[in-house]
């Protein structure tokens, strides 16, 4: 029975991987797209971060039924 393994790739895979991309995008595009990765990825942090600074928002008031 053949069963399919899924997980990290390999070094061939990743080999693989990395040619795909470069063709994709091409070699003059990949730092302008590291880049932006790199923006978004601290815009995501600093978001994160100003939520963890604003703390929990306060509960609702209680309405009491007259």
């Amino acid at each position: 029975m053949n069963t399919l393994l899924l997980g990290m790739p390999g070094g061939w895979e990743w080999i693989v991987i990395l040619a795909v991309i470069i063709l994709l995008f091409g070699g003059s595009k990949l730092p302008q797209l590291a880049k932006a990765i790199g923006q978004s990825k601290r815009a995501f942090r600093e978001g994160i971060d100003e939520g963890e600074r604003e703390g929990a928002p306060a509960p609702a008031p209680k309405i009491e039924k007259s």
